[in-house]
């Protein structure tokens, strides 16, 4: 799997509330999305991103990460060649990205997704 992106997913109780911090304080002013239980800001200045989720809209567990890659079909299947958990079957959401959760030996849960442009 090429990996084009890790973007650390925090899970907080409230968007609205957490959004303060995150953009004041850090400076994460930058919202590059918002879809009411997952929004994602990220600096202006330097990149730096971060994604604070509620829940997720379709996956039955919250993952540790987003990792973003330009095959995610092919990251799939090797994922399911490897034996590892599959979490959340690969699937289209309507939100417009594909993606499948995977549980690491470690026990952490990856969100592995293409985003298409």
């Amino acid at each position: 799997m090429r990996v084009t992106r890790i973007i650390a997913d925090l899970p907080v109780a409230d968007l609205e509330a957490a959004k303060g911090f995150y953009t004041g304080f850090l400076g994460l002013s930058t919202e590059e999305f918002d879809l009411g239980w997952v929004a994602r800001y990220t600096s202006p200045d330097t990149g730096a991103h971060l994604q604070l989720v509620t829940r997720d809209a379709s996956a039955p567990e919250l993952p540790a990460v987003s990792v973003t890659t330009d095959d995610v079909d092919a990251a799939y299947a090797e994922a399911q060649e490897a034996g590892y958990e599959i979490v959340h079957p690969l699937t289209t959401e309507p939100w417009g990205v594909r993606r499948f959760f995977v549980r690491a030996p470690d026990g952490t849960v990856l969100n592995v997704v293409h985003h298409h442009d």
